[in-house]
């Protein structure tokens, strides 16, 4: 028998005693029980996104909460930028087109960070209400500079700066409002390390003011009717009562372990893992690398499908494979949310075994190695 093993950047693993937290018998959700939970998770969420500004919860995916960005804050016909540098980035556009808004798609390379002074640029032409971007483009690993970004956007008083932060949370030092970010989306099932099925949202002031002229048609995604209900610490709709427990066990951990320890961990195990690939002779996807996940490009003549059946078979470990133009050329190791340092050694061992039985040659034991400098070296 084979521990199974999960490497996959959403779902991550989700700990175990959160997992205890929800496997409680279940509550209403009109009831001051679940009230007590609404206001813990209210304010660890504000600590969370370094806010003072309410973060709703909603029970769905990450994407509903981008949607929700959208329809409620924009019109049809509002001019944004998109930047487009992987799969999720092009989910940006697809969402903003089935709304009616004008889109001016910013085409990155996959694997390269967006330049903000090709944002700049746009900008001067005048006229656009957004710029949208993902902080972790989880399909290339790439980080984008959202502080950068942010610079432009945060005096314009008729444009927002929406990030998608779902695989960027808690792995990414993300200050909300010291950056004078606008909308930030994020999910439950990356660093929070819960079941996929939440949406976080936080709206500055700037998009609240925007949120008031705004005519898109929506109905379970309203979030000012959220607003005021969680101003009474409950829900619209009936909430998923047992994620939003797990949520405030998670909440409570990541405290306990504190802002500065967790985004320190992050960038520890990005760097073993990014060193580790190095060391195999491969390189390394992004120009940008994210502390979310690893994106490593496969040896010539190896197919990047191949690595990832092999790891499952072998060693019933998931990892991801590339997505569109990136498939069969890179694989992507996930180190956000509930991983620690051996769970690096034991993942860099396990791709050096796949890579040697496909016929990759090198020295077995340099990735696990470089690993380790990182992780335990002085």
């Amino acid at each position: 028998m084979q521990k199974y093993r999960l490497f996959a950047p959403g779902p991550v693993p989700v700990p175990e005693e959160v997992s205890l937290q929800m496997a409680r018998p279940i509550i209403h959700h009109r009831t001051k029980a679940f009230e007590a939970v609404v206001a813990q998770v209210k304010e660890d969420l504000k600590w969370l996104y370094q806010t003072q500004k309410d973060v709703i919860t909603l029970a769905s995916s990450g994407t509903g909460a981008m949607e929700s960005a959208i329809t409620n804050t924009l019109n049809a016909g509002d001019k944004v930028i998109v930047v487009d540098g992987g799969k999720f980035g092009e989910r940006w556009w697809k969402i903003a087109q089935a709304y009616g808004l004008e889109v001016d798609i910013l085409k990155v390379e996959w694997g390269n960070p967006v330049d903000p002074k090709e944002v700049e640029k746009k900008l001067a032409q005048g006229g656009y209400k957004a710029v949208l971007v993902q902080a972790s483009e989880s399909s290339t690993g790439t980080y984008h500079p959202i502080e950068e970004l942010a610079k432009l956007t945060r005096n314009r008083e008729d444009c927002l700066l929406i990030v998608d932060a779902i695989s960027a949370l808690g792995a990414v030092n993300l200050p909300f409002d010291a950056w004078g970010i606008d909308i930030m989306v994020a999910g439950s099932q990356k660093a929070l390390a819960l079941p996929p099925g939440l949406a976080f949202i936080a709206l500055s002031d700037k998009a609240w003011k925007m949120a008031e002229s705004c005519k898109t048609k929506k109905f379970y995604f309203d979030l000012k009717r959220e607003k005021k209900n969680l101003e009474q610490n409950t829900t619209a709709f009936t909430p998923a009562i047992t994620l939003v427990i797990g949520l405030a066990e998670s909440l409570k951990s990541m405290k306990k372990e504190g802002l500065e320890n967790l985004f320190a961990r992050h960038a520890r195990l990005a760097k073993a893992t990014q060193e580790a690939m190095k060391a195999l002779g491969l390189k390394l996807y992004s120009k940008s690398p994210v502390n979310s996940l690893t994106a490593a490009c496969v040896p010539e003549g190896i197919d990047g499908g191949k690595v990832t059946k092999l790891m499952e078979s072998k060693f019933n470990m998931t990892i991801a494979g590339g997505q569109d133009a990136a498939k069969g050329k890179i694989f992507r190791i996930a180190h956000l949310g509930y991983f620690d340092d051996l769970d690096i050694v034991t993942v860099v061992a396990a791709i050096e075994g796949t890579l040697a039985e496909l016929g990759y040659k090198f020295e077995m034991g340099q990735g696990v190695g470089a690993a380790m400098k990182v992780l335990w070296g002085k």
